[in-house]
């Protein structure tokens, strides 16, 4: 099987050529902000799933959904990222990752594409985001058209003890 055939079977870091390593993004959408996280972070991605209120659970998280019998606590990344609650008429997508064996999904509004980028074009997260995007960022990537903010999937999903 040739090195290019293994690489896209396989959604690791790659090594290109001039010793180079690319990294697979999901892109999404939040409150009109391009952001990305990496795709070896993300199970699966879920649409139209009910989600069930908690009570007494912090703000941050939205419920549960059911995962073909499993339950998956629902975070809702907008007010983890303090961006003003989704319209009631959106329609959710939910990003399922898993930490520590227990799957979470993220609330996001959009999924986009997935993007291969160079891990040596990662930039600071710029200084003129707010404190909470600086928190949950591992940095930007400089697109064509716009910036695109990494997501620190395991800082989204650590729940308030």
């Amino acid at each position: 099987m040739s090195a290019h055939h293994q690489q896209s079977i396989h959604a690791t870091p790659v090594r290109a050529a001039d010793h180079l390593q690319e990294e697979g993004f999901v892109t999404l959408t939040l409150g009109g902000m391009l952001c990305g996280v990496p795709v070896l972070a993300v199970r699966e991605v879920v649409t139209d799933s009910k989600i069930v209120r908690v009570p007494l659970a912090p703000d941050a998280i939205a419920g549960n959904i059911n995962l073909r019998g499993r339950i998956v606590t629902a975070i809702d990344t907008r007010c983890r990222l303090g961006l003003e609650p989704a319209p009631q008429t959106a329609e959710r997508v939910a990003l399922v990752a898993e930490m520590d064996g227990a799957l979470y999904a993220l609330l996001i509004d959009q999924v986009l594409e997935v993007l291969s980028l160079r891990t040596d074009q990662i930039e600071e997260t710029p200084s003129n985001l707010s404190a909470t995007w600086q928190t949950y960022s591992k940095g930007v990537y400089r697109l064509s058209e716009r910036l695109m903010v990494v997501l620190d999937i395991e800082r989204l999903l650590a729940l308030p003890s």
